[in-house]
């Protein structure tokens, strides 16, 4: 490797990482996303500079394919949907670092007949077993997040120690591999048992701990990365493989203690489970309705709002309406902020990216742990499309399969409206004690189109 593709490749890392240090603050984020795209365009084309096996007309023809079909699919998914574009993102990480341990597996192995060194042939098993398990996954996730399969943990009888027994057996295929890697029987056995931990590893996985698992299985798909970059001797793919298996790892911890979860549950599976039927069940709540007249005379009449978002808001693409309402309360100079949970959403951030779609200013949006304590002095807070982040029965209720999950202290404003369809049930499956609480009023209906008129209402006042 000549030294000009190793100042390339280091000047690459270099952004890299400055581009995620920027990404720490919302207002130089877009910056850092911009440093990282220049690093990685930087890599690329070193890396191209490097080709002698294929041709560049066969690599630029898979670029402008994949790029093809990627433009199509980021222009058709919907902002509801991207969690689901996420989760298919982190799989085909995964199987790509996948394919190409195999593939240099298979050549050295099957083709130039070479005995294969032993940092590359481990860092080939640790590619294929962690891809492996990133990319079946990854898909579980999709399907429970788009509903094909049940987002409830999906359980059988001894599902762990068959777990362990499959991981046993992946590490003693993986040791024989190292001794004897002419027998392709053994690399066939790492690649089903790797894909099969995949799935087992996800599906005990309740649908309320998406964002954890996206989290998660996002650093699976840049630590394969980071050992392929070992297979191919690729410094900046190591690099950058670190960096996002780090970040991922460090954004999964954070998720989990704002679910009150530990690492290790993520990683051993049958993370998000729920208790019994009847510890979820409890005293029938009573609820005060209100109308969207009232509701504007309410905010017309207050000095202070915080909004809490949810996945409802997404599914009612209401976001761009509660701007509209953010404008008419700033228009009487009321005190107007967003309070975001970790894990609101189906996926990390997932609130940010909706409300930044609707130019929100990101100075707005005030995390769980600044907020909560502006809660009990705050007049009215709107709840949109949220359930589990503010049910108070995580703090009340050691029955309750939510108990100790960090949440939005919503409870305590002096007056509290919950935009809902239904009184259904949040994804962890109980019910929301809020909703029976004296300050708490329910707006019924669909988001977008019941906040339009409260929006209209408070235009005529």
């Amino acid at each position: 490797m000549s030294i000009s593709i190793q100042i390339a490749y280091l000047i690459a890392s270099i952004l890299f990482v400055l581009g995620i240090k920027m990404m720490n603050k919302t207002k130089s984020a877009r910056q850092g996303n911009r440093l990282s795209a220049l690093g990685m365009f930087i890599a690329i084309v070193a890396t191209l500079l490097q080709i002698e096996v294929i041709s560049l007309v066969e690599i630029f023809g898979c670029i402008v394919l994949g790029s093809a079909i990627g433009l199509y699919y980021a222009n058709k998914v919907e902002m509801t949907k991207m969690p689901e574009m996420v989760a298919l993102f982190n799989g085909f990480g995964g199987l790509a670092s996948f394919s190409v341990a195999l593939s240099d597996y298979f050549l050295r192995t099957e083709v130039n007949m070479e005995s294969i060194e032993l940092v590359t042939v481990i860092s080939i098993i640790v590619s294929v077993f962690i891809g492996g398990v990133t990319f079946t996954g990854s898909i579980i996730a999709f399907l429970k997040l788009n509903g094909n399969i049940s987002g409830s943990p999906i359980t059988f009888k001894g599902q762990h120690p068959l777990n362990l027994v499959l991981f046993l057996s992946f590490l003693a295929a993986a040791t024989y591999t190292v001794i004897d890697q002419s027998d392709p029987i053994l690399i066939i056995a790492l690649i089903v048992i790797s894909l099969i931990l995949g799935v087992l590893t996800v599906i005990p996985i309740g649908g309320a701990d998406m964002p954890v698992v996206i989290s998660l299985l996002n650093s699976y798909s840049g630590m394969a990365a980071c050992a392929t970059g070992f297979i191919l001797n690729n410094n900046v793919l190591i690099v950058a493989g670190s960096l996002v298996g780090a970040s991922g790892i460090i954004l999964t911890q954070i998720m989990c203690k704002a679910m009150n979860r530990s690492l290790v549950n993520v990683l051993l599976g049958g993370f998000g489970q729920t208790v019994s039927a009847g510890a979820e069940d409890g005293p029938a709540i009573t609820v005060k309705e209100i109308g969207v007249e009232e509701t504007a005379m309410l905010f017309d009449s207050v000095s202070s709002v915080i909004v809490v978002p949810g996945y409802g808001m997404a599914v009612a693409q209401a976001q761009h309406v509660i701007r509209e309402l953010m404008e008419q309360c700033e228009k009487r100079n009321i005190d107007f902020k967003f309070a975001i949970h970790p894990v609101a959403g189906r996926m990390p951030g997932h609130m940010n990216v909706l409300l930044a779609e609707a130019n929100i200013s990101y100075d707005k949006l005030i995390e769980m742990e600044s907020i909560n304590d502006d809660f009990p002095n705050t007049d009215l807070v709107l709840i949109v499309g949220a359930n589990d982040v503010v049910n108070p029965a995580a703090r009340n209720n050691p029955q309750s399969p939510i108990y100790g999950m960090p949440i939005l202290n919503a409870d305590k404003a002096r007056t509290v409206i919950v935009s809902k369809r239904s009184m259904g049930k949040g994804y962890a499956g109980v019910e929301n004690e809020l909703f029976g609480y004296p300050n708490c009023l329910m707006l019924f209906g669909d988001a977008k189109q019941t906040i339009t008129k409260v929006v209209s209402e408070m235009k005529e006042m």
